[in-house]
């Protein structure tokens, strides 16, 4: 009954939290309620997309399970925003939710080191202000020396649908109303969030001949740089996912019932995702819009049943039908669950460190929607980091925490723990400041050698990731040192592969640049290039394209690591600094920090408000220079 590590919630958080612990050497146990429903996809049969993506990838260079799982359960693949930048690129998979589920719980029942019980934890175990176990609703207790919490929705968790309410964490599953009293009873600061899911409609009720077919790529990625890319492209199966459009009628339909809306009503109290709203809240805040897009996804490879992507509801079921009937394909539709919304206990994630653990509790990491995010892809990177530290922690080794110029994860943590959050948090690539240096194909280069270094990726994948970066680095070389002059050879094989001549030597790197220049452009200009693999030659030329922006960044970095170290004077005058709004120089008077690092960590202090106060404090230190030297005079 005693273990190294507890973890409670077998949702996306605590499967990558258990499975990090077990496989880093410390004896787990996972309790859940339901081990049927360990990795279950509550919400969309989808993983990644805008952003998200970055997450998964970032999650597989460390070594986490969300990306090989979904590469096996994925039944569409697709790149989003393919014709933008490749910083803001994001992969995105639909999955067969039953098998993803399926493959989460064998990984875990088969995971040396790993036990799986089925009970609630009712309460925590504390003795001095650290955690020693967990107390179970079977009345059982099981020692621990550290414990992580993935409770996901189900602390003090409500259903709402129309009217009714029922206590649930999840449709047809209890709540955990003793978990949360106890993170109260330890002094945490407490919230209450809202999140919602759409009705499942029978696929065979529905006509998708009057709808827009949308497929995935023709040649699709894995999400697993562990996994073999021409191997996974040869092999994968891909089913379509159909567009559908709300319709004035709907619109009128879901207008005239918002008196019957819990959103509306008073009913829920707990704040909602901003960013993914429910389509109630979409028509009463763009009632302009003619129209809404719907996304009509398989939720298995037999696509036996569709999840209503866009139309999230807590309307009573009534009106859900009503709703679903008026859209075109859907006349008859045939609703198999209704959607709903669920209200949720959830800790200010400021009483978070960077490592996820609690400030207050010694051994108590949060990881997932318990910290206010939304997602099943920033829940898993919360459970990854949380397993990972707490067992860095009981190896008694520093805790790893991943910088915002580092990984999406590392911003995804710092903004959790630094700003908190009033609504759930929901990752974005604007979110990221560094974000060209963040890209989905950079991750295993990035991180992999954590991953390598706690033992959770092989000496045989990183020896791939390592061969891959120095191709890539060879490739970037060449084309800097490749140099070409403006004579008429050069200027007539310009012309025949359509770009415009030079007047000027210029370096490779300099014409790939050019907007203009692709793969099979730079494989002309460079041919020694043509030994690289389609995916390596990518890299290449993106760092070709946007070397001289990720050469800015670089130094805006090196510059940000220099400003952190710099001591703030006791005496400074907060108010004399033009430029900081008014609530900035509160917490900054309030917080008082003695360094520019310290005033970073501080909720709502910017990177540009940390810069202002650099310039200030150096003209603040020339004035008391001056000072001096007129007394010594």
């Amino acid at each position: 009954m005693n273990y190294d590590v507890i973890v409670i919630g077998g949702g996306h958080a605590g499967v990558e939290a258990s499975l990090s612990c077990a496989r880093m050497g410390s004896k787990t146990l996972l309790i859940s309620m339901l081990a049927e429903n360990v990795g279950a996809t509550s919400c969309n049969p989808a993983i990644g997309g805008l952003a998200k993506g970055h997450l998964v990838r970032e999650i597989d260079a460390l070594g986490g399970e969300m990306g090989l799982i979904t590469d096996e359960a994925g039944i569409q693949f697709r790149i989003l925003n393919q014709t933008k930048g490749p910083a803001v690129r994001g992969s995105r998979a639909q999955i067969d939710m039953d098998r993803y589920r399926v493959i989460a719980r064998n990984k875990i029942l088969t995971t040396p080191n790993l036990d799986l019980v089925q009970e609630m934890a009712e309460s925590l175990i504390i003795e001095d202000g650290e955690v020693k176990g967990v107390k179970t609703n079977l009345l059982n207790e099981y020692g621990a020396k550290k414990v992580v919490i993935t409770s996901g929705t189900f602390l003090r968790g409500v259903i709402h649908v129309g009217e009714i309410k029922q206590v649930g964490g999840r449709f047809g599953e209890q709540s955990s109303e003793g978990l949360s009293h106890s993170l109260k009873s330890c002094g945490l600061e407490m919230g209450r969030l809202k999140t919602g899911t759409c009705a499942r409609v029978e696929a065979s009720s529905i006509d998708f001949s009057v709808m827009e077919r949308q497929d995935g790529d023709e040649i699709p990625s894995p999400f697993s740089f562990r996994n073999d890319r021409e191997e996974f492209r040869k092999t994968k199966k891909q089913i379509p996912c159909y567009i559908a459009y709300t319709n004035e009628n709907t619109h009128n339909i879901i207008e005239s019932n918002f008196y019957r809306a819990p959103l509306f009503t008073g009913q829920i109290e707990g704040t909602g995702p901003r960013y993914c709203p429910s389509i109630e809240d979409k028509i009463n805040r763009f009632r302009d819009k003619d129209r809404h897009h719907l996304f009509i996804e398989p939720q298995t490879f037999e696509n036996t049943e569709c999840y209503i992507n866009g139309m999230s509801t807590s309307l009573p079921p009534d009106v859900q039908q009503q709703m679903i009937h008026s859209v075109k394909g859907m006349e008859n539709a045939k609703i198999v669950r209704y959607g709903y919304a669920i209200e949720y206990d959830f800790v200010d994630p400021r009483e978070l460190k960077h490592s996820l653990e609690t400030k207050k509790i010694k051994g108590l990491y949060l990881a997932g929607q318990i910290n206010g995010t939304t997602g099943y892809e920033e829940a898993a990177a919360q459970g990854l980091m949380a397993g990972i530290n707490a067992t860095l922690s009981l190896q008694n080794k520093e805790p790893l925490v991943l910088r915002r110029d580092e990984a999406y994860i590392g911003v995804l943590i710092d903004d959790l723990v630094t700003k908190g959050t009033k609504e759930p948090y929901r990752m974005f690539t604007s979110r990221a400041e560094y974000r060209l240096l963040l890209r989905e194909e950079s991750a295993d280069t990035r991180l992999s050698r954590y991953g390598h270094e706690i033992g959770l990726i092989s000496d045989e994948i990183y020896k791939r990731v390592m061969l891959k970066d120095e191709q890539i680095q060879d490739g970037a070389k060449l084309l800097i040192e490749t140099f070409f002059t403006p004579n008429k050879e050069f200027i007539s094989f310009l012309e025949s592969i359509g770009e415009e001549k030079i007047s000027d030597t210029i370096s490779a790197q300099q014409l790939v640049a050019r907007k203009s220049f692709d793969i099979e452009k730079m494989v002309k200009l460079v041919p020694e290039l043509a030994k690289y693999e389609p995916y390596i030659l990518e890299e290449i030329l993106v760092e070709g394209k946007y070397a001289r922006y990720v050469e800015k960044q670089s130094e805006e970095i090196q510059k940000m690591k220099k400003y952190l170290k710099v001591e703030i004077p006791q005496s400074f005058d907060f108010k004399s600094i033009s430029g900081l709004s008014k609530e900035i120089v509160e917490k900054l008077e309030s917080f008082n920090p003695p360094t520019l690092q310290a005033a970073s960590q501080i909720s709502g202090i910017t990177p540009a408000a940390i810069e202002i106060l650099h310039i200030f404090i150096k003209i603040h230190c020339k004035k008391q220079e001056s000072s001096i030297m007129a007394k010594k005079d």
